[in-house]
C-alpha cells in the first residue's frame, strides 16, 4: 500500500486514568511518577488494559494501516523502560539536564545496565490480541536513555550506551518475537545532543538493532509540542541515521515547516513524515496535509513515505487527537489517488 498511516507512539490518556493536568504541568518523568495514576494499584492494571483498547479502537476508527498501544501504560515514552532495568538506583535519584535546560530527577547508575526481564512483551501480545491491523510497539534509545540518567559506575559514557544498547537489542528481539510489526526507538537526544551523538550515540544505536531482521525504526525529534513551543529552522543530527541499519526514519515536518531537501541523504530508507502540528489546536484540512506530504516527495519514493504525526500526541485532547488522525488518513487516501 502507498503511503500508509501510523501514530508515533502514544495516543492521549483518559482523565478518569491519569492526572492530565498534572502530566501536562511538569517535565516528562524520568524515574517513576506513580502519583500521576488516579486508579489505586490494585485495579491500576485492569484500568490500563481498558484504556489500551479505547486507544486501539480510536486508532481504528480513524482509519490508521498501523496501530500502537498508545503507550497508554506509560507516565513517559522512556521511563516504563529505563527504571526496570539493573544497574540503577531509583530510590536515590540523580538529576540531569532535561532537553530544555532544566534539571530533572532521573535514574542513577551504580551498576552495569543489565535488562533483568522483558519489559513490554505483555503490552505487545495485548496490543496484539485486540486489532487484526500491523501493529507497531515503541523503546526508548540507548542514547537518550542514558541523556537522562546519572553516571556514577561507568568510566565513560560510550560503556553506558552500549550496555543500554544491550538491553534495548533483547527488548526488540523479544518484541518481534512477541508478534510485533514494527519496533520504533525513540531517540530524540540525538537531535538535542548532536555532538555527543556523533561521538558514540550512532554506534550504540547499530548495537541495538544487531541481528534484528523485523522492520525496525528510530523517531528523532525536536521534543513535545506542549513542552518545546519553538522549532530550529533544521536538523543538527539528521543525514547521520542514513548509517544506522534501521529501516524506517520518523521525522517531524508540521510544526517546523522543514526544509524537505533534508530528507535526500536518507535514500533507501521509509520515512514517517510528520504531517500532523501537535502544537496548534486547529485540526489539519486533508488538502493541508496533502501540501506537507507533497513537500518531501522530490525526496523521498513515494512508495517509502510513511505518514504520521510530527511526534507523540499524548498532551493533546483525544477529541482533536482522534480528528487530526482521521484528516491524515483523508490525506492519504487524496495522495493514494493521485500517486497510485
Amino acid at each position: 500500500m502507498l503511503f500508509p498511516t501510523t501514530i508515533v507512539g502514544s495516543f492521549p490518556q483518559p482523565d478518569w486514568l491519569i492526572d492530565r493536568e498534572k502530566l501536562a504541568g511538569r517535565f516528562p518523568p524520568r524515574v517513576r511518577a506513580r502519583e500521576l495514576w488516579r486508579i489505586p494499584p490494585q485495579y491500576l492494571e485492569q484500568a490500563q488494559n481498558d484504556a489500551t483498547i479505547v486507544a486501539i479502537r480510536a486508532q481504528e476508527e480513524a482509519g490508521l494501516d498501523i496501530v500502537s498501544d498508545g503507550e497508554i501504560r506509560r507516565e513517559s515514552y522512556s521511563n516504563r523502560f529505563a527504571t526496570a532495568l539493573d544497574g540503577v538506583d531509583l530510590d536515590n535519584p540523580g538529576t540531569a539536564l532535561d532537553r530544555s535546560g532544566h534539571p530533572n530527577p532521573v535514574p542513577r547508575i551504580v551498576g552495569p545496565i543489565r535488562r533483568k526481564h522483558a519489559v513490554e512483551v505483555e503490552d505487545l501480545k495485548f496490543l496484539r490480541a485486540h486489532t487484526t491491523r500491523q501493529v507497531k510497539i515503541t523503546v526508548p534509545g540507548p542514547f537518550t536513555m542514558l541523556q537522562q540518567a546519572q553516571n556514577d559506575f561507568y568510566k565513560s559514557e560510550e560503556d553506558a550506551a552500549m550496555d543500554y544498547a544491550a538491553a534495548v537489542n533483547a527488548e526488540i528481539k523479544d518484541l518481534f518475537a512477541a508478534g510485533a510489526d514494527v519496533v520504533q526507538i525513540d531517540e530524540p537526544y540525538m537531535q538535542a545532543r548532536p555532538e555527543k551523538a556523533r561521538q558514540y550515540g550512532l554506534k550504540a544505536l547499530n548495537r541495538a538493532l544487531e541481528g534484528v531482521t523485523g522492520t525496525t525504526a528510530v523517531h528523532i525529534c525536536f521534543g513535545y509540542a506542549a513542552i518545546i513551543h519553538q522549532r530550529p529552522s533544521g536538523y543538527s543530527f539528521l543525514p547521520e541515521l542514513a548509517q544506522c541499519s534501521c529501516k524506517q526514519v520518523s521525522i517531524e515536518t508540521a510544526q517546523s515547516k522543514l526544509d524537505c531537501s533534508a530528507l535526500a541523504p536518507l535514500e533507501g530508507k521509509h520515512v514517517m513524515v510528520g504531517c500532523i502540528d501537535l502544537d496548534s489546536p486547529e485540526v489539519e484540512t486533508p488538502d493541508t496535509v496533502v501540501q506537507r506530504i507533497e513537500r518531501a516527495l522530490p525526496y523521498v519514493k513515494r512508495e517509502h513515505v510513511i505518514l504520521a504525526p510530527d511526534c507523540g500526541m499524548k498532551y493533546l485532547p483525544r477529541e482533536r487527537a482522534t480528528a487530526k488522525l482521521q484528516a491524515m488518513v483523508q490525506a492519504a487516501q487524496i495522495l493514494r489517488a493521485r500517486y497510485g
